[in-house]
């Protein structure tokens, strides 16, 4: 068996494990650096009452943990499904090196998991949103970012 094969196994049982557990969601996703896993994370939405807690989400969470950085240069991430647009984003943030996903968007929407909404949301003008998007006091944040140009001890991400 692969690494690759290996390691989206790990995902693929914190999945099927999850959705036998206090009410998780069929999702699993785990951080792999050099040839170990370094985070693992399960779908905790609605046992943490968390809308952002995401297999993928709390597997950075974790691996930022156990690396003592925010981000996961040289890691591959493992998820049991294609990360939605949330996921999607926070991976990218995290810079690992590479992603490998099993089920795709429209498994997940077989299953219920529909985010081609927020694929869709995403491309339309805020104005045109589903939820109201009103843009407000522009100059006075533009001010805080005038100020973070402006220190010198700052740490880019």
């Amino acid at each position: 068996m692969s690494d690759h094969r290996k390691f989206m196994q790990i995902a693929i049982e914190l999945a099927k494990e999850n959705i036998h557990g206090p009410l998780g969601g069929p999702f699993g996703a785990v951080v792999v650096k050099d040839g170990q896993v370094i985070g693992k994370g399960v779908n905790k939405v609605t046992t943490n009452l968390d809308p952002t807690a995401h297999a993928e989400v709390e597997a950075i969470r974790d691996a930022c943990r156990n690396l003592g950085d925010f981000q996961l240069e040289g890691c591959v991430i493992y998820s049991s499904c294609e990360p939605c647009p949330m996921c999607l984003g926070a991976i990218y943030w995290a810079r690992p090196a590479a992603l490998y996903f099993a089920a795709d968007r429209n498994d997940a929407a077989d299953a219920e998991f529909d985010d081609s909404f927020i694929y869709k949301e995403i491309t339309r003008k805020t104005t045109s949103r589903k939820i109201p998007t009103n843009q407000i006091m522009r100059k006075e944040a533009l001010q805080v970012f005038e100020n973070w140009m402006e220190k010198s001890n700052k740490k880019k991400y």
